[in-house]
């Protein structure tokens, strides 16, 4: 597909836009805080566009697409609206908790509830998703979407994104990465509804496309449903959405950044009510390229780039071709951020160099970014060994979010929970998930998961009969933020999760 000069100028300008403004946000990031959590200084509106452009990437409009011509059809949206549901339960009863304790990162809050071992092995299973999973699948749809659309060969598509990406995020830390997604953030959400819009009119419009396409409108499917089976709303789902968006160093570190505690809530809130959105923003599509393309399609991650090269005009590939790859590089910024401040908080400054002054822990961080780009790019394509790169993350991320989710929710709610039980939780739910996926691969992987968490919750209550803790657990207030709650909020987090409940009705 060729581009027009409106199409080169339009992606130049755009990528340029995004880049300076997020150094220019991000200069004179000289301490820990600053370049780890944006000096705690973030506002609910970048909060709340940063927490979606970081979450929606590639892996949505290639994979969650492909999803929905697939078999799946309009169930996968399952993913995005029970997420908006696990965000308004984050704001009111995990947020207040984090953003007391003053903490960098999740591992350092296992380490306040159960201590060290907890912390250094779950920063090692992020480090490892982040880098192996998350950066590497990322890398690898936002290569084949530019492609796809645009003729550019896979490999050197996945070093032209992780170099851009990784160079503003060297330099700028979180700071960085909230403005760039800001910007990309906004250009994403307009370039979907542009393409949601086009296809319908395609198609013959909103009620043509509802009934040509009822069987694939579904959002409750049968048991024995290979993927999303209706078992799934009982536990399995629950458990990678609650990791997802509460106990996800990747995007809870936006939310430690906050200003204030009704900051942050009113960010998480504004979020889950975007959320609501996406699934006609990209399942639509994906069903509508099922519509318009049918069989003659192999596979199903190429159904959103089929509609852009077949529905968008000349100019406008451009814009679009800016947004996707801003989708990208807001997804892969705030995972390199991510696991470098894993790294540089939990591994190096707790283990390594426990004194080491400001200006070498944001030396180091930098550093840690620039090596994690490398090596994802390395490993970015592996993900093509499976089929259907939406399915191949949230299967993979299996292994630990089981066994992070069983943790915290016991730890919470069990203050005599002993770290015995953590380590041993943290240990048996890769195991038992690994175990399941190879003896019954049959079984839906969110039916695995829900089997591991109870297995994981069964094993951290006995070591708790057995040795608990001789007092409850105590935390101390650390952070001198601003914790007073936000009542709009409150009203909003209402309005989500009425509105959840009413999409369920109208798509059952």
């Amino acid at each position: 597909m060729g581009l027009t000069t409106f199409d080169a100028i339009a992606f130049v300008a755009f990528l340029s836009a995004v880049i300076g403004i997020s150094l220019y946000a991000s200069r004179d990031e000289d301490t820990s805080e600053d370049y780890f959590l944006a000096g705690r200084s973030l506002t609910w509106w970048l909060i709340g566009f940063s927490l979606i452009a970081s979450n929606i990437s590639t892996e949505h409009f290639i994979g969650m697409a492909g999803s929905g011509f697939g078999s799946a059809g309009m169930a996968i949206a399952s993913y995005e609206w029970i997420a908006a549901l696990s965000l308004v339960i984050v704001a009111f009863w995990v947020l207040p908790l984090f953003l007391r304790l003053g903490i960098f990162t999740m591992p350092e809050f296992l380490e306040h509830r159960f201590g060290n071992p907890a912390r250094t092995i779950m920063a090692i299973y992020l480090m490892a998703a982040y880098v192996g999973v998350a950066i590497a699948g990322v890398l690898y749809s936002g290569a084949l979407g530019l492609q796809t659309i645009f003729g550019l060969d896979l490999l050197p598509g996945i070093w032209l994104i992780g170099i851009l990406a990784g160079a503003y995020t060297v330099y700028g830390g979180l700071k960085a990465v909230v403005w760039s997604d800001l910007l990309q953030g906004s250009a994403l959400l307009i370039g979907g509804c542009v393409v949601t819009v086009l296809g319908l009119s395609e198609v013959g419009g909103l009620q043509s496309f509802l009934e040509t396409n009822e069987d694939k409108l579904h959002m409750v499917l049968p048991a024995d449903d290979p993927e999303l089976p209706w078992t799934i709303f009982l536990l399995g789902i629950w458990i990678p959405n609650m990791f997802y968006w509460g106990f996800n160093q990747f995007i809870t570190q936006r939310t430690l950044g906050a200003r204030s505690l009704a900051a942050g809530q009113r960010g998480i809130i504004f979020a889950a009510g975007l959320k609501l959105i996406i699934p006609f923003i990209i399942v639509f599509p994906g069903i509508i390229a099922f519509q318009l393309y049918g069989s003659s399609i192999s596979d199903g991650d190429q159904a959103y780039p089929m509609l852009i090269r077949d529905l968008l005009p000349a100019g406008l590939r451009g814009i679009f071709f800016a947004a996707l790859f801003g989708a990208v590089m807001s997804s892969l910024d705030s995972m390199l951020n991510s696991a470098s401040t894993l790294f540089t908080m939990d591994i190096y400054k707790r283990h390594l160099r426990p004194n080491a002054n400001a200006h070498r822990v944001v030396r180091i961080g930098r550093m840690a970014t620039a090596v994690f780009v490398v090596i994802g790019c390395i490993l970015a394509p592996f993900p093509a060994q499976f089929e259907g790169v939406y399915e191949y993350m949230q299967l993979v991320w299996g292994f630990i979010s089981p066994a992070i989710t069983a943790v915290f929710i016991f730890g919470i709610l069990i203050p005599r929970a002993p770290l015995s039980a953590a380590v041993s939780g943290l240990l048996v739910g890769p195991v038992t998930y690994g175990l399941l996926n190879w003896q019954l691969p049959q079984v839906a992987f969110l039916n695995h998961m829900a089997f591991t968490f109870l297995v994981i919750v069964a094993v951290m209550t006995g070591l708790t009969v057995l040795q608990p803790r001789t007092e409850p657990v105590v935390y101390n207030t650390v952070s001198d933020i601003d914790m007073t709650p936000s009542r709009g909020a409150r009203m909003g987090g209402v309005f989500v999760a009425l509105t959840t409940v009413a999409l369920y009705v109208v798509f059952w």
